[in-house]
């Protein structure tokens, strides 16, 4: 089976439902609904959140990041990071463990550089698109910081699957773009629950029309996308911005420019970077 055979025949999988995650995955899924049910008490989202230690570890460590943590006093328990992050930002780290999930099987050497790589460039996306959204674009910042998460989930899923079809991330990129990202992507995010928003936005990204300064979602992780300094090892979507003229993007915004809001944010978007790691 050749490479475009391949996409067609995994896409056409995904597009009847037909995914194939790691079983830890679906319990990660039941988590993230009990985390989303209304009635669910602090409580009991602690116990929940506890229950899984990598979910733990991520909650503790972004409940200590800068942008959370802007008081200074570090928290050492799961039941006070919940309450200092908020379930919304729960809904995002619980994404982030699913995205990890998603490569846990992937041991071929190249392959594992790629899933780690991906998930650098995922966690830097997703900073810098939370601090985007809140200094720049006025948007809410856990939710440009989950679409920033789940934005190359396609590509993890498909790095899952790549050792049972050898060479599919070699060659021309138009067939990954237009079998792979755009149709298995989507089917994956679907099958997360991914809301329409977010869906939205990711969809925008895979197009690659921003406004700037940015007025939309879609055009804050577009921005993130490009100005993250570790870049996706997949095939680069043709109308990304190339990393040489990302460095000189700039705007006035209010009585700053972007280049001066991210210079104070630096810590920010370093300290939520390296937790989401």
């Amino acid at each position: 089976m050749d490479r475009l055979e391949a996409y067609k025949s995994i896409a056409a999988q995904a597009s009847r439902g037909e995914l194939s995650f790691p079983t830890n995955v679906d319990a990660t899924l039941k988590l993230q609904r009990a985390l989303n049910d209304p009635d669910c008490h602090a409580d009991t989202a602690a116990r929940l959140v506890q229950a899984e230690p990598l979910l733990a570890a991520r909650t503790v460590a972004i409940a200590n990041s800068v942008a959370y943590n802007r008081s200074g006093n570090e928290v050492t328990n799961v039941r006070t990071a919940v309450q200092r992050v908020g379930f919304r930002t729960l809904n995002a780290l619980g994404a982030a463990v699913i995205v990890r999930q998603l490569d846990s099987k992937i041991t071929e050497p190249s392959l594992r550089a790629k899933a780690n790589q991906l998930w650098q460039h995922s966690a830097h996306v997703a900073a810098l698109s939370q601090v985007i959204a809140r200094r720049v674009a006025n948007l809410d910042p856990e939710t440009a910081m989950f679409a920033g998460i789940v934005h190359e989930v396609g590509g993890f899923y498909m790095l899952s699957r790549a050792d049972e079809f050898p060479g599919l991330f070699e060659g021309e990129p138009d067939d990954w773009i237009e079998h792979g990202e755009q149709i298995i992507g989507r089917c994956v995010l679907q099958r997360l629950g991914v809301p329409a928003p977010v869906m939205a936005a990711i969809e925008a990204l895979w197009v690659g029309m921003r406004a700037l300064p940015p007025e939309t979602l879609g055009d804050t992780l577009l921005l993130a996308n490009d100005l993250a300094p570790v870049p996706s090892p997949l095939y680069e979507r043709a109308a990304a911005t190339s990393r040489q003229a990302a460095a000189t993007i700039d705007f006035v915004i209010g009585d700053g420019t972007l280049n001066s809001i991210l210079e104070e944010s630096a810590a920010e978007v370093s300290s939520l970077t390296s937790a989401l790691i």
